[in-house]
């Protein structure tokens, strides 16, 4: 079943063309990478799915229901979470209180509740710190349960930011290079909880990333875009060996060869 629908995606900066009559389907429970050399329109893209940026053309819905032209507090109540690429995390706040955060859409009770203490605060907070101590389990943060983030590894922290985007209970999660910057052993953990999110919670999931291997493991299908414009849409391997695809990325307009594909996979 189609979950995301994106139809015609047009946007531009002054004369400046960021994407152009973009089209794409994520089914439910999918996980779509976007990759493409920098300045390719994947942010831009990203920006417009979650409401900050609005494309002077084109339309977006999200299981049939319109999210174009919706500020970006609506689309995260309609069901899209993102994790950032840059952490977008309180520091001085513990793990727990940053992961319970993203429980505040879920959060029905006012600020007169919340000040005298009210039953239906207390009842919705407890069920707010039941949900985020699960997501700790799930993503194996119990050590750090209590640690102010601002101390923890990078690695740690963007685990963090992937649990308080689950928090909201998303129906599409957008990553934004989730394992940016990180090393070896940190990309695999983070690609194993990505695969636990897409196994056990049955979420679909865009992903916008740089790393090659990481993408061809991981994603169902992949959609690649060049100068704003998508210039191929299918599985891993077909995408491997996409002529526009390696034109792209080497900068040439060669056919494919096993070198141009072992370049695109292991180094974009």
């Amino acid at each position: 079943m189609t979950l995301l629908r994106a139809t015609g995606l047009s946007l531009n900066f002054g004369g400046t063309r960021a994407l152009s009559d973009i089209s794409f389907e994520v089914t439910e429970g999918e996980l779509l990478a976007v990759i493409g050399p920098n300045g390719a329109g994947k942010t831009s893209l990203f920006n417009c799915l979650s409401g900050v940026y609005r494309p002077q053309h084109g339309s977006i819905t999200l299981a049939g229901e319109t999210m174009t032209g919706r500020a970006p507090d609506a689309i995260a109540r309609l069901g899209i979470a993102r994790m950032f690429q840059n952490i977008e995390l309180f520091d001085n706040l513990t793990v727990l209180d940053n992961i319970k955060l993203g429980r505040h859409l879920h959060l029905r009770y006012g600020p007169v509740a919340a000040a005298l203490r009210l039953p239906k605060a207390r009842r919705e907070e407890l069920a707010a710190r039941l949900y985020a101590e699960g997501l700790i389990e799930f993503l194996e943060l119990q050590q750090v349960r209590d640690h102010p983030v601002g101390l923890l590894p990078y690695g740690v922290k963007k685990r963090v930011e992937l649990a308080r985007a689950l928090a909201m209970e998303p129906r599409l999660l957008l990553l934004d290079e989730p394992v940016a910057g990180m090393n070896v052993e940190e990309t695999t953990d983070m690609a194993r909880f990505i695969l636990d999110v897409r196994t056990d919670l049955e979420l679909a999931m865009i992903m916008v990333e740089h790393d090659m291997r990481l993408v061809m493991d991981l994603a169902d299908r992949i959609m690649v875009l060049d100068f704003g414009e998508r210039i191929a849409l299918g599985t891993p391997s077909q995408v491997r060996t996409d002529p526009r695809v390696i034109a792209a990325y080497l900068g040439t307009g060669d056919s494919p060869s096993d070198s141009g594909a072992a370049v695109l996979e292991a180094n974009p």
